[in-house]
């Protein structure tokens, strides 16, 4: 069933009671390509929530894509259900087989709970996916590498903004969510010098990260009052509200998670607190260039060169905000927009 939403070219809410498959497709902008933008596969606690997480993500897609230079849309795909819960190969069929019916307006690939295996059972039912065994962002998993290397570059820009300098040696990093991302992430800032203080909701990833790289390890609830030079968000969206940011003991807010601020306004409470914010869609948009090199024809090179210009782009945001005396989310929103046009 197709839904409208403002400011939106399509919201599809997909349904097989028979299965009890549920699933979301958001397409957010089309104006510079087809909508690209992964699959997530998670538990929500309500249909609502399932929606405005999509929209949310789907936007995300169109600004990160602009503002890297990829020539593709914003869209998203949600699938409502736990990604450890039961079979889920006919769930993942079932989208392909809708996300056929799109004829190429929007692309699917990984996301937060959804695997390379699972990019290849939606390849069964449609082309229009990437990720898919043998890809560019498939091998070596070099999605999420490169994701985590943009984050870690962007960390460095952060750093040269309010330090003068862009080393991490001995600084202060306090890293929330240990997955695939913000373990790699972890990886090149111990590699570099930095210290490491870590969390995470599976223990084994926590104990892991403190065995490999001698990371501190805090609960869950601590990590955002944890005196550091940067607070790394690497889980869920959502967690920059109005709480956290009371609570925050930092200089740099920069991290691999989508959709940080709770709200618009939390951009402009960062700003006033004196903490730098990397928007995410700047700093975490190194899986999408894999991506987006790979369509384009790239390899593995040319894609690590295309991510190491997420340190330029976001010292171009640094220094709007500054000129302009808008936020940084704000000034890389205005950014984004300006190429929409």
């Amino acid at each position: 069933m197709e839904m409208w939403q403002p400011d939106y070219e399509g919201v599809f809410f997909l349904q097989d009671r028979a299965s009890g498959f549920k699933a979301i497709i958001a397409i957010d902008n089309t104006k510079l390509g087809p909508a690209l933008g992964g699959c997530r596969m998670w538990q929500y606690d309500n249909d609502e929530a399932a929606i405005n997480d999509a929209l949310r993500l789907a936007k995300g897609m169109t600004y990160k894509n602009a503002i890297s230079g990829i020539r593709y849309g914003g869209g998203k795909a949600v699938i409502l259900s736990h990604p450890k819960q039961g079979p889920r190969d006919g769930l993942l069929r079932m989208l392909g087989r809708y996300i056929d019916r799109l004829q190429g307006h929007y692309i699917t690939g990984m996301d937060l709970g959804t695997t390379v295996a699972d990019m290849d059972r939606i390849r069964e039912t449609t082309s229009y996916v990437t990720d898919v065994s043998g890809s560019l962002g498939a091998v070596n998993d070099l999605t999420a590498t490169m994701t985590a290397y943009g984050v870690y570059l962007g960390i460095r820009a952060a750093l040269k903004r309010v330090f003068g300098m862009e080393s991490v040696l001995g600084r202060t990093v306090a890293v929330q969510g240990l997955g695939k991302v913000g373990f790699r992430l972890c990886r090149y800032l111990h590699e570099a010098g930095a210290y490491l203080v870590v969390t995470d909701i599976d223990e084994a990833r926590v104990k892991q990260a403190a065995l490999e790289f001698g990371a501190a390890t805090i609960t869950p609830q601590a990590i955002f009052a944890v005196p550091c030079d940067v607070f790394a968000p690497c889980a869920l969206g959502g967690i920059l509200n109005d709480d956290i940011l009371s609570r925050l003991d930092c200089r740099i807010v920069a991290g691999a998670a989508n959709n940080q601020l709770a709200e618009p306004r939390h951009g402009d409470e960062l700003r006033k607190l004196g903490i730098l914010y990397a928007p995410d869609y700047v700093i975490n948009a190194g899986g999408i260039i894999v991506t987006g090199s790979e369509l384009g024809g790239g390899d593995a090179a040319e894609a690590k060169r295309n991510v190491e210009n997420i340190y330029g782009t976001l010292m171009k945001v640094f220094q709007s905000a500054t000129v302009s005396g808008l936020s940084t989310a704000a000034a890389a929103d205005r950014m984004a927009e300006n190429l929409l046009k």
